[in-house]
């Protein structure tokens, strides 16, 4: 936790003003009066005016919409300040002061699996050589973990899960603010990833941890080899991502989505559950209703993708 007028001081704002004690950062919609947010892009002011943090990182013309329950705290790059106050509230990767980590009754760990302190181990769970438990970390019952799996701190894997070997399910996910020079500050991912009971990740996964908050994969989901799910991504129940599958930041796929390989998701996106993608499918907006099945890029319903393709097949024996 810091005061306000100590925190500032670290990130170098200027600010004269009250003080409250700022515990983490969150984003506009979910902090609270003890967190800190920012507003960088101007389409989310209406988040802005509803927002019940403490404080608030705006530009100039923004602070105008500050609840007068926040402070408003006037920069002029809200994301680059926001990437300095992170490193402050970034967790440690290791804590020797903790409790051993504990294994649950009737688990196997192979030799070279490792452990970091206060990680925990469900009961009945298989953990294979090279795998890597971080600190705080929790396996449910009956889960098994492949060779070379890193579990990051603080992230959670449910029970009855299967792991594929060489995934990392916490890692950072690709964040940071850049200067008018065009150099790079890290914003630390701060957040974690939740993945609930009965999901198999194929080898070769990577599942972002969250900026705020946590990274979700819901119960039921099937991944195949080689995928890789964004910051803040929520993937929904019995959802199934074949392989080379991307999904960028803070996308959020429904209940029962079928994505074919290599196809990609832009970022800040909703799927209405039960939609269906071929492989190859490139989507660059939301989906909003359901049962629906859609191809190719630019996407449109795999039907007229594929009238498509007849009609140019045509064209080039013309």
């Amino acid at each position: 936790m810091y005061e306000l007028n100590e925190l500032l001081q670290q990130i170098d704002v200027a600010y004269d003003g009250p003080s409250i004690t700022i515990s983490s950062l969150n984003t506009l919609s979910d902090a609270t009066a003890f967190e800190l947010s920012f507003l960088q892009n101007k389409k989310y002011v209406d988040q802005l005016q509803e927002t019940k943090a403490g404080a608030v990182l705006v530009t100039e013309d923004m602070a105008k919409h500050v609840p007068d329950d926040s402070i408003a705290i006037v920069v002029e790059d809200p994301y680059m300040a926001l990437a300095y106050a992170s490193k402050l509230f970034a967790p440690a990767l290791l804590d020797e002061s903790a409790a051993n980590a504990v294994v649950g009754e009737g688990s196997v760990v192979a030799d070279g699996a490792n452990f970091a302190k206060g990680a925990t181990i469900g009961k009945n769970c298989t953990i294979m050589p090279g795998a890597y438990i971080g600190r705080g970390a929790v396996i449910g019952d009956n889960t098994i973990i492949h060779s070379n799996v890193s579990v990051y701190h603080e992230c959670s894997v449910g029970s009855d899960c299967i792991i594929h070997a060489n995934t990392v399910i916490g890692s950072d996910g690709f964040g940071f603010a850049t200067s008018k020079l065009g150099t790079h500050t890290k914003l630390y991912q701060n957040g974690n990833v939740v993945i609930e009971d009965d999901v198999e990740l194929g080898a070769g996964v990577t599942i972002d941890r969250a900026v705020f908050g946590s990274t979700l994969i819901k119960q039921g989901v099937r991944m195949d080899n080689l995928i890789h799910i964004g910051h803040n991504c929520e993937i929904g129940e019995y959802s199934v991502l074949v392989a080379q599958s991307g999904v960028a930041g803070s996308t959020k796929l429904g209940r029962n989505v079928v994505v074919g390989g290599q196809s990609a998701f832009a970022g800040h996106l909703e799927v209405a559950p039960f939609t269906n993608f071929a492989a190859r499918s490139g989507v660059t907006k939301s989906i909003t209703e359901s049962g629906k099945t859609f191809g190719g890029f630019p996407l449109m319903e795999q039907k007229q993708w594929l009238k498509l393709q007849v009609k140019i097949a045509r064209l080039l024996k013309s």
